[in-house]
Parts: structure tokens; C-alpha cells; sequence
């Protein structure tokens, strides 16, 4: 049976919700470390664990790169502006942006192509200082705060940050046993996760650049389960090439006997609509028909506008599946 596993955030973190989504069939509750506070993460468990009996999993940030706070919350860089990049994270406005983990712009050289959220707005290195860079503005657009980064070149991230370990420590201390990884890349990632969450933690590998794709089969070796996150694959992978990759990746998994979940823009248009587009839930039903082992609501539940509505829908479309069969008849099909 596919499971539904829903992101918790502003739009969904109280009792009528969280209780709203577990009576629709809600499997798994996830707690983005990325957009959680250290301090939140033990208030935050607490209050899912006295509303709901759901299993709470938390995601690490994992080895990622990511812009800070921006003043406002979000800052518009034009082409041809030039920004310091301070190695400090500090708050960013329009003259200044700086990056986590903390003291990565160290790593930036001349020539460095630094792409920020999905929009691409790109920044090129063009002078690296003592305790900054000097960067162009290749592609301008919004940034806003805490978005997902990438450079054109591997650099040193750590697969688990110091934020990671604590938060998993006072998970395991609340009675967690669902950890996720992002940005798996390696199986020496994995047993590096395994080491801080215990043996019999279940550890969901989440793949999102291409050396998780490269090193899929040896992922897959050490995973209790996997996740394509579609969204931050697309930033290393043409997105034209992701559909194919997803199938590809969920055949691999299955050859493993590894449950395998697909994120990312499920039900994308529900983060400010009340219902989805046509072509989001023929991708849902796409998802199962491939085999997928759950499915991952984020944005749509974290802070969309009907999280509910996301959860039933997800439900309703995993209702129609189980019914359908190839020999159904229109008749069949509209008598469901």
C-alpha cells in the first residue's frame, strides 16, 4: 500500500490540522530541519506526539548548500549588480549575500557559478579576499531567504551537520526511529547517518544530486528506504531528463527490495489554490503506477493554503488506483 507521508509547517502545525491529516491517512509526519530551528525541534515533536500517533520523522539538512536570512525576507538582485559574500552568514540585502554552512565561501574561487533557488539567480565569483568574495550578478530574479543552492563544481560539505546531530540526538531522547538523509551521496553517508541514529533507527536516503544517482546501488545496499526529491535533483540534472531518471531510479529500488518515495511538486498548484491541476494528478497516478512506495507532500502541506484538501486528494487518487484495473470499463470507472 503507498504510503502518504506529509511535510509539517506553518500552514499545518497545530492539533486540528495535524489530528485532520492523520484521520485522512497520514503515515509519516516530517519536520524539514531546514527550515527548523534547533531550539523549535523538541517543542515542536512534543506537540505532534500529544495530538497524533503518527510516527514523526526529521530530515536532516544534510550536505547542502544554502543562502542565509535576507533582509525582508526576500532581496531582488539585478543583472550586472555586484554583491559581497561574506564568509560570516549574516543577514543579506542588496549589496551582500552569504551562504551556509557557515565559513563555505572560503571555498568559492574566481570564475565559480553560484545558482540560487529554482529561479536561478546566478552569482559569479570575480575576486576571492581574505574574509570575502566579490561576485557579479549573472541572472538576476528574487532571493529569498534560506533557499537551496548550487555551485558549478563539488565542494567540501559535511553529509551531516552539528545541527543534524543534535537534532537527531534529542529525537532518538523524544522516541524517533524515522530519520531522513539529504543528499545522500555516498554509502559512507549513510553509515555515517546510521552511526548517530542507532541500528535500529530506519533511515530514508533521500537522492537529489548526481553522485546519489551514481552511487544508487551501493545507496541502496545500506538504506532502509529511499526518496527522489525531484526539486533539488533538477537543479544538477535537466529537468527534461528527471521523468526518465525517476523511472529509472524506482526500478533500481525495486531490484533492491528498498521502498522507494517521490517528492516534489505532487500537488505543487495546491500551495495557493484550493484543488489541483489536471496534469498534477495524472503525475500522482503516474507515481503509483511506477511503483512508488510513498508519496511526499511538502510545500502543499508546510505552508500551502489547504494542506487538508492536499492529504485528501493524495488519498482520493490512491483510493481510484487501488480500484482500477486495465480491463476497467467507463462504466467501471465512473462507478467508483
Amino acid at each position: 500500500m503507498t504510503r502518504i507521508l506529509a511535510t509539517l509547517g506553518p500552514s499545518s502545525l497545530n492539533r486540528e490540522t495535524v489530528r485532520a491529516c492523520a484521520d485522512e491517512g497520514v503515515d509519516l509526519f516530517r519536520i524539514n530541519l531546514s527550515h527548523t530551528g534547533l531550539g523549535d525541534v523538541r517543542p515542536t515533536v512534543e506537540s505532534i506526539q500529544t495530538w497524533t500517533d503518527v510516527p514523526v520523522c526529521l530530515d536532516s539538512e544534510g550536505a547542502q548548500l544554502r543562502n542565509s536570512g535576507m533582509a525582508n525576507g526576500s532581496v531582488d538582485y539585478e543583472q550586472g549588480m555586484e554583491v559581497t559574500i561574506p564568509h560570516e552568514t549574516i543577514a543579506g540585502n542588496r549589496e551582500t549575500i552569504s551562504f551556509y554552512p557557515d565559513g563555505i565561501a572560503a571555498h568559492f574561487e574566481p570564475g565559480d557559478v553560484i545558482r540560487v533557488d529554482f529561479d536561478h539567480v546566478e552569482f559569479e565569483i570575480i575576486a576571492k579576499e581574505a574574509d570575502h568574495c566579490r561576485a557579479v550578478v549573472r541572472q538576476g530574479g528574487c532571493v529569498g531567504s534560506n533557499k537551496a543552492a548550487d555551485l558549478d563544481r563539488d565542494i567540501p560539505l559535511a553529509a551531516i551537520s552539528e545541527k543534524d546531530r543534535a537534532a537527531v540526538a534529542i529525537g532518538l531522547e523524544m522516541g524517533l526511529s524515522n530519520f531522513a538523509l539529504s543528499f545522500a551521496n555516498s554509502a559512507a553517508d549513510v553509515e555515517a547517518m546510521r552511526g548517530i541514529c542507532g541500528a535500529s533507527a530506519r533511515i530514508i536516503c533521500k537522492i537529489e544530486s548526481r553522485q546519489g544517482i551514481h552511487n544508487l546501488p551501493q545507496i541502496l545496499d545500506v538504506a532502509d528506504e529511499i526518496l527522489i526529491d525531484r526539486g533539488d535533483l533538477s537543479r544538477q540534472v535537466p529537468i527534461e531528463k528527471i521523468p526518465f531518471l525517476q523511472r529509472r531510479i524506482i526500478a533500481t529500488a525495486k531490484a533492491h527490495r528498498k521502498p522507494v518515495h517521490v517528492a516534489t511538486n505532487l500537488l505543487e498548484s495546491m500551495i495557493v489554490s484550493r484543488g489541483p491541476t489536471r496534469a498534477e494528478v495524472n503525475d500522482v497516478v503516474s507515481n503509483i503506477e511506477m511503483g512508488a512506495d510513498g508519496l511526499v507532500l511538502a510545500a502543499e502541506t508546510a505552508i500551502g493554503v489547504n494542506p487538508v484538501g492536499a492529504v485528501k486528494m493524495i488519498r482520493a487518487l490512491l483510493d481510484e488506483a487501488t480500484r482500477w484495473t486495465p480491463n476497467a470499463t467507463i462504466d467501471d470507472i465512473l462507478g467508483y
